[in-house]
């Protein structure tokens, strides 16, 4: 395939569908829809259904952010829960984000359980009480957050739907209790059922979207590949379930079974034991269109794929939904093949933007790899081309890389893609010459270089350096949009380089057989131990399964990627901002500024005396958007993980000025961010809630306004 050529009609590739391409109308999809946000509330708890994370409440501005002070604070500890089971764990890592309907707080505590409070003084009004008084049913934690659902006689019946542990719960908004009627007894169960036993637990770290009367579920299982270094594993479908009975509606099959588009991407029948590949980011959804949009991670064994040749559909990919029934309207895959675990992260961010005079209706996926992907929503088509390019190929036994990789021409990428030379920290000459040293022993290359053999030959290579890391640059707090401006503002983290080194090949015949990833035997191995890929681990603990690097405990809960093995005195070795705000004029497709968030290892020994300007924080803090002002913390160490490195999080929360990223105001928190912030107004007042918490900090909601 030549440079530059756009395949968009290569259905393996991209599949370019829609209503308006097939002549349907897009009236009537859904039957009746939630009413439309009113201008003072958050309603879902990216702001809306496309999760601009946006509001355009302006009561807090430029002249007056500096006045702001807490309000009120909210422990998101159950006493109930604490009383009851003394020793049960309680994860600081809160990732809820609240919603406010009608007047009224909705959210998860650091237990899971769904919570009413007062927005004025933060009064819990209400508590969901645990479904069975037992210690397992106790120790569960919070999802990204919960949604709303109005229906029933009359269109009386409110409800909050919730995923705790390996259950959908319907909870009455007004008392808190179970609705009847749903399910068994108010939740209905969402293990996955195909391919036991390897459908280990449930688990959800995002939540549930409600459109019409359908709640989409994504999630993953502990059994998917062990951590993605087994290649049978359990493919994490997305479903939809009808919001009144809970009944099971439809399930997405994100591995193409026989008879669907796609199953020929999977060669020498991969598709009968690949797995995985399940959406653990947020959902968004069109309610207009009837659409919802879900990126779609990795496949199992994600770091050699000589046993699955082709494409892989739908790993690494964007696929739209009709809500109603389940059935894929359009794809567009980002990453084909994907040999570096490069997910499509972030929430699919939906706005209207004007390009050339021409109003689409675009949505925006991120990447781990730093690109951005803009597209038309109705039907998948690019806004601008989007290239498949040549890229390095494998020289691993048995691996076909892909020959070429979709590389979008606009915007430009928003974070450090690849390693050379001139990104090796310089700050100094001698740290130029340490970076340089450790990165000889490596293979080093542009974006998608891939995997290699160690040799163990003097002079061989222990392996491929490939930047992004695990961590990608991109992960669950990446992006907000602005409708007014058409600008997107992507956070990024530019930690280091990852070792992608395969040791033992998958035997094409074995489903159970493990590849052996990771640094060449008898490299000296970081302090921390092995930690594992697991998709949400506890504060100070390592996620179930395989390890990306040692002492990294992986996915959900590990440090950056590869600040244990690949520092210098725990400098990384390239060079920063190793945290960053990207403004993306999505009207034109240019970069219109960057800057570092927060001040990084700027004061670190090795840098003393040298004035470094602000070299950013590595974590993963979401951001808010408000009228005239971008919100934004530092990340909590309860989300870095086991490695303690004090520079990759903090306490702080500004406010930037969205027009050009200058800071105008700042604030310490009780500790860091670990989740989206919101705001609301209520009685006249605006505020805006954080939630918090860190290792040596229990959770809460920290609520902020004018005097």
């Amino acid at each position: 395939m030549s440079a530059g050529r756009l395949v968009s009609h290569n259905w393996q590739r991209y599949s370019f569908e829609g209503p308006t391409a097939r002549g349907e109308s897009l009236n009537g999809l859904l039957g009746q829809s939630q009413p439309g946000a009113a201008a003072t509330e958050w309603r879902y708890f990216g702001g809306d259904k496309g999760y601009t994370r946006y509001s355009a409440l302006d009561q807090i501005n430029r002249d007056n952010v500096k006045n702001l002070a807490v309000a009120w604070r909210r422990p998101a500890v159950s006493e109930k829960v604490t009383q009851a089971f003394s020793d049960v764990r309680v994860n600081a890592y809160l990732r809820s984000t609240p919603i406010m309907i009608d007047g009224v707080l909705y959210t998860q505590n650091a237990h899971g359980l769904v919570m009413a409070l007062d927005g004025e003084t933060g009064t819990v009004i209400w508590e969901q009480p645990l479904f069975a008084a037992t210690r397992d049913e106790a120790n569960a934690t919070s999802t990204r957050g919960v949604d709303f659902w109005r229906g029933g006689a009359a269109n009386v019946d409110k409800r909050i739907f919730a995923i705790r542990g390996e259950y959908l719960y319907a909870v009455n908004a007004e008392t808190g209790q179970l609705s009847a009627g749903f399910g068994d007894q108010g939740r209905t169960s969402l293990h996955f059922q195909e391919r036991q036993p390897l459908a280990g637990r449930f688990g959800d770290s995002t939540g549930p979207l409600v459109i019409g009367n359908v709640v989409v579920v994504t999630g993953n299982t502990a059994g998917a590949g062990d951590g993605g270094n087994k290649k049978e594993a359990v493919p994490e479908d997305v479903r939809g379930f009808d919001a009144q009975t809970g009944k099971l509606l439809w399930t997405f099959h994100v591995v193409a079974q026989p008879g669907e588009l796609g199953n020929d991407t999977w060669g020498n029948d991969s598709w009968k034991v690949a797995g995985d590949i399940g959406a653990w980011n947020q959902m968004t959804g069109d309610e207009e269109l009837g659409y919802v949009y879900i990126p779609l991670t990795a496949p199992t064994a994600a770091w050699y794929g000589g046993w699955r040749p082709g494409d892989n559909l739908y790993s690494n990919t964007l696929v739209a939904l009709e809500a109603r029934t389940g059935k894929r309207v359009w794809h567009f895959q980002m990453i084909h093949h994907d040999l570096w675990e490069y997910d499509s992260v972030g929430p699919a961010m939906l706005g209207d933007i004007t390009v050339d005079g021409r109003r689409i209706k675009a949505v925006m996926q991120a990447s781990k790899s730093a690109f951005l992907y803009v597209l038309d929503r109705t039907n998948g088509r690019p806004v601008w081309p989007i290239e498949e390019r040549p890229v390095p190929q494998s020289t691993v036994p048995g691996e076909r890389s892909s020959p070429t990789q979709p590389f979008p021409t606009k915007p430009p990428a928003f974070d450090l893609q690849g390693i050379s030379d001139d990104d090796l920290i310089d700050y100094t000459p001698e740290l130029k010459a340490r970076a340089r040293e450790i990165v000889k022993d490596y293979v080093i290359g542009p974006l998608y270089t891939p995997p290699s053999v160690p040799s163990a030959e003097p002079g061989g290579k222990k392996g491929t350096l490939v930047q992004p890391g695990a961590w990608g640059s991109v992960n669950w707090n990446t992006g907000a949009f602005d409708p007014e401006t058409g600008y997107y503002y992507a956070v990024s983290q530019t930690m280091g380089p990852a070792n992608r080194s395969v040791r033992k090949q998958l035997d094409p015949e074995a489903t159970m057989e493990y590849a052996d990833y990771g640094p060449v035997p008898g490299a000296p191995a970081p302090a921390g131990g092995r930690g594992g890929r697991g998709r949400g681990g506890a504060p100070g603990q390592a996620g179930p399964g395989g390890g990306d690097e040692p002492g990294q405990a992986g996915r959900g809960g590990g440090p950056p990627s590869g600040v244990a093995a690949f520092s210098i005195d725990g400098l990384p070795i390239i060079k920063g901002p190793y945290g960053r705000i990207t403004a993306l004029n999505l009207n034109n497709g240019t970069r219109a500024w960057s800057v570092a968030n927060g001040d990084g290892p700027r004061y670190h020994p090795l840098l003393k005396g040298l004035n470094l300007p602000p070299l950013g924080v590595p974590n993963r803090p979401a951001p808010l958007l408000t009228k005239t002002l971008l919100f934004i913390g530092e990340g909590s160490n309860a989300v870095s993980g086991t490695v303690d490195i004090d520079w990759a999080w903090g306490k702080k929360f500004r406010a930037y000025d969205k027009a050009n990223g200058h800071v105008i105001w700042e604030t310490e928190l009780p500790s860091g961010t670990t989740a989206g912030p919101m705001t609301y107004v209520l009685r006249g007042k605006q505020y805006i809630l954080v939630s918090v918490g860190a290792r040596d900090h229990q959770p809460e909601y920290v609520a902020l306004a004018l005097p």
